[in-house]
Parts: C-alpha cells; sequence; structure tokens
C-alpha cells in the first residue's frame, strides 16, 4: 500500500517545542519521503524562524491564520495537505528516530482508517512531568486507556498521537470544535461510519506536556466537563466508570467523615489504594520523589475530573441550555 504520510501539527506560542519535534522527525530512519504541516494557531510567538533551519531535510508547509482552536487547525491543515494518511501530533511531543517506521509496518499489516499512540516520560522531563505522566496513563488511575494495549473495549485514539487516512477525514469532517473532547468526538464519529480504530503500541511518543500543578488541575476539570457532553452527543459510548473520579471524591470525603467517628475500614480501603499507585510508580519510575508526587498527581486529576463531571452532568440534565451555553470556553468558533 503506497502512503504518503503528512504530519499536522498545530501550534500555539510554542517555538522552542517546534524545535525538538522537528529535531526528532530530522532524524526518521523511515526511508520515504513524508510531509510536515506547521499550522500556526494565532500566535503571538510564531514559529516560523525555527523551520528555516530544518527546511533542507524536511518538506515542510506552514500556514498562518486566526486563532480558531486546536481541532479546527488540525482541519485547516489536513484541507491542505498533499498525503493520502495524517499524522496528528502535539506540538508537544518527541518522536523516537523508528516512529514512522513503525506506524507504516503496523498499517502494511493491518491497515485502518484511524491508529492512535501511547505516550511516554522522556529521562530528560522534569519529576511533575513524570508524576502526572504516570497519572494520565497508569492502569490504576485511566484505565490504560490513553495507550495501554491491554484495557477493555476498542481503543480510543488521541489527539497528541494519531492517524488518519484522507479518505475517512473528508468523509466524517475532522475534528468538531469542542476541546477538549474533539479526539473521542472524531472517533465516535468514525465508528458510527463504519471505520475501524487500533492502538500501536511501538508507535509512542514523548509528550512533554509543560503544565504547573494548576494548570493541570484546570486541564483534567475540563475533560470531566466534556464527559458528559460526549455521552449526551453519543449515548452509546456513556459508560458508569466515567463516574469513577467522582465517586472516589465523595468517597474519600465520606471515609473520613466515618473514620471521625469510629469506623476506620471505608479510609483503609482508599490507604491500600494509594499504597498500590505509590509501588506501582516507584516500580514503573524507580524514583520515591515521583513515587509520591503521582499521589498528588493522581489526587488533582481525581478532584479535577470528579468535580468537572458533576458539574457538567448536573447542569446538562436539569438545565434546558445547550453545552455551548453552559460552557463556551470549551468551544472554539470555526474558521471562517
Amino acid at each position: 500500500m503506497n502512503l504518503f504520510f503528512s504530519l499536522i501539527i498545530p501550534v500555539y506560542n510554542r517555538p522552542d517545542e517546534v524545535r525538538e519535534l522537528l529535531s526528532s522527525l530530522e532524524n526518521q530512519t523511515f526511508e520515504r519521503s513524508f510531509e510536515v504541516v506547521i499550522i500556526e494557531d494565532g500566535s503571538t510567538k510564531p514559529s516560523e524562524k525555527v523551520l528555516d533551519g530544518f527546511r533542507e531535510k524536511l518538506d515542510i508547509s506552514y500556514y498562518k491564520k486566526s486563532n480558531s482552536g486546536p481541532g479546527d487547525s488540525r482541519n485547516y491543515g489536513m484541507e491542505r495537505a498533499k498525503g493520502n494518511y495524517f499524522i496528528v501530533l502535539d506540538s508537544d511531543c518527541i518522536l523516537l528516530t523508528d516512529y514512522l517506521a513503525e506506524v507504516d509496518e503496523s498499517l502494511q499489516e493491518e491497515y485502518v482508517h484511524c491508529y492512535g499512540g501511547p505516550d511516554a516520560a522522556d529521562q530528560s522531563f522534569t519529576l511533575v512531568q513524570k508524576a502526572i505522566n504516570y497519572a494520565m496513563t497508569s492502569m490504576l488511575t485511566t484505565g490504560g486507556i490513553r495507550g495501554n494495549k491491554k484495557a477493555v473495549d476498542k481503543f480510543q485514539p488521541r489527539s497528541f498521537n494519531m492517524g488518519i487516512s484522507k479518505t475517512a477525514f473528508e468523509d466524517v469532517g475532522g475534528f468538531g470544535n469542542i476541546h477538549p473532547g474533539e479526539d473521542p468526538d472524531l472517533t465516535f464519529r468514525l465508528w458510527k461510519k463504519g471505520y475501524e480504530t487500533k492502538l500501536i503500541p511501538q508507535a509512542f511518543v514523548y509528550h512533554k506536556r509543560r503544565i504547573d500543578w494548576n494548570r493541570f488541575y484546570i486541564q483534567v476539570k475540563k475533560f470531566g466537563l466534556v464527559r458528559p457532553i460526549l455521552n449526551k452527543w453519543h449515548p452509546h459510548t456513556a459508560k458508569t466508570t466515567y463516574w469513577f473520579p467522582t465517586m472516589f471524591c465523595l468517597g474519600l470525603i465520606a471515609a473520613v467523615v466515618f473514620s471521625i467517628i469510629g469506623m476506620n475500614l471505608p479510609l483503609l480501603l482508599f490507604v491500600v489504594y494509594f499504597i498500590l499507585v505509590f509501588i506501582d510508580s516507584l516500580l514503573k519510575n524507580m524514583s520515591v520523589s515521583i513515587a509520591l508526587l503521582s499521589l498528588l498527581a493522581v489526587c488533582i486529576q481525581f478532584a479535577g475530573y470528579g468535580y468537572g463531571f458533576l458539574k457538567s452532568t448536573i447542569l446538562l440534565y436539569f438545565t434546558k441550555k445547550k453545552p455551548q451555553e453552559l460552557f463556551p470556553d470549551l468551544f472554539f468558533n470555526e474558521l471562517v
């Protein structure tokens, strides 16, 4: 199968990250040519000068446009790309040298119109980045939905590291204007059209996630706000497991109250869970510091997501307002 890859990379004020990503693309072992499409999404710190140092080795297409969000920016790039298979990446990712070769080999063996790859933390990442990466990817926290091949159910590709054929993109109309949540929304629409998705475990990226604790809380709270919206748009995808962070937080509060009146068993169960998280993170990261920070990351993740999920569910199902009215910050205006 003759696949020509166009790598679609929306950018917003991240010239240094673009340099790191392009450096990793410059060293790919992949033997065929590919295209890199950079979409500047209304940045005030453009990346154009960074690209000059890579144009001799990479086929780079560069576009500037007004800010309309990552989903619309990806659509903008795919509409102008030369390839027949699009690889969508976040600008804060770094690829291993064999990434494209692994993707091509997997698609040649078992072609699908949409794939996803996992993310990992490079040794150069900070302790906080590694702890957040653990919280976002562990089976004990997210169930491995972000890239664990042992995770149950059909794999949902994530837009920091995914591929979609030109055929499928044109058929479903690309990403919607919600953010975050544009990637599962796209996946659900692909499934509805009959397209298959799969995980390519070897096609992982180092995802830097340049965020502090406060921004991490804001991010996961938005994830929680978005999920009930997706459940309403795609009722067949709703699962009781999405309630887990909310119930975990409410249960922890109840357990603390019970312990005050002498009932310690519920709180002990939570202690056991946190011990398991600590041990799991310690074994994976070989660092006591990261394991301790992982406990904080998990608490922030559950608290933010759980609160956002509960708030969104209540407002969506007990008011007559549309999601765009309730949560305008989650929606971008599409570029005209």
